[in-house]
């Protein structure tokens, strides 16, 4: 997926993980096929998981995001209303692999689709109560750090001129763009919220129709309160995304920046993972097309 990335296989994870944490000796390791476009998974027997980011970086960087990491997910795990990874220690770079990584509890379930529960108003009840929920975590003070989605929507406007450009060919680009110069322009928010950041489908478990986890909580930070609300356009039809969006009780215009922020984010999907990860793209695609559908 990307022209840094770093490969990885099991045998390595094995003498790795037998090094460096004895503890799990003799645990069945096992590759996972995920769509997700950040770490390598491996599952580590039952109980536990090993995460290797896929990008080359500096190793003291990694050292530090990840441990930035693991501090906000231990937070996320005290206050989330669904179970979520709880860190269990940081991996040394070697020979058989070049940088830190990370080592974490496994939780049960099965990964989310944009359309496996997408009229199931017990799902969008459970996503409300998960943002709702981390909405009341105690900002301590913090404010957004600046880094990636949930500040100014301006901000952006280099990242979409890129996309738009690279996605002439698929998808209907004049009407996308004047979407965007409509939704850029909205008020900022007059307040932030604790945020996972990145409610993707992939972050998600169910099982039956509830919501049974959430992953990648890393990243969990104040932000624009509306940031989270991109689940509901990755996620849900329009008639559940109402349901979403009542039982959360937003207004318009916290509404409307959940859909410029959820714009944002799937525009860049079609485009960068069209020949290396067709999940993420047609992730983007119906994403792309549930906006529409409300902003027409």
């Amino acid at each position: 997926m990307h022209s840094d990335q770093i490969n990885i296989k099991a045998a390595h994870v094995s003498d790795l993980m037998t090094d460096q944490f004895p503890q799990f000796r003799g645990e069945e390791i096992i590759e996972l096929d995920t769509a997700g476009t950040v770490n390598a998974i491996f599952r580590i027997g039952a109980k536990h998981a090993a995460r290797f980011p896929l990008r080359m970086m500096d190793p003291a960087e990694c050292t530090r995001l990840l441990e930035a990491e693991t501090k906000a997910s231990a937070e996320f795990n005290k206050c989330c209303p669904f179970p979520s990874p709880k860190p269990v220690g940081i991996g040394r770079q070697s020979s058989d692999y070049p940088l830190p990584w990370l080592v974490q509890t496994w939780v049960e379930g099965q990964v989310a689709t944009p359309i496996g529960l997408c009229s199931s108003s017990i799902f969008a009840l459970d996503l409300a109560r998960l943002i709702a929920t981390l909405r009341t975590a105690d900002l301590n003070g913090r404010t957004f750090d600046g880094r990636g989605r949930g500040g100014n929507l301006t901000d952006h406007d280099g990242w979409m001129e890129v996309c738009f450009a690279k996605s002439e060919h698929l998808l209907d680009v004049k009407c996308l763009r004047r979407m965007w110069g409509s939704l850029r322009e909205l008020p900022s928010p007059k307040r932030e919220a604790m945020s996972h950041k990145d409610l993707i489908p992939a972050n998600l478990l169910v099982q039956d129709e509830h919501l049974v986890g959430v992953l990648d909580t890393g990243d969990f930070a104040p932000a624009d309160p509306s940031l989270d609300l991109v689940a509901g356009w990755h996620l849900l039809d329009r008639d559940t995304r109402a349901i979403f969006r009542e039982a959360l009780q937003i207004d318009d215009l916290e509404w409307r920046r959940g859909a410029a922020w959820a714009f944002q984010q799937a525009m860049g999907l079609v485009w960068y993972y069209k020949d290396t990860n067709p999940v993420m793209a047609e992730l983007g695609r119906s994403t792309m097309t549930r906006l529409v559908e409300d902003y027409p």
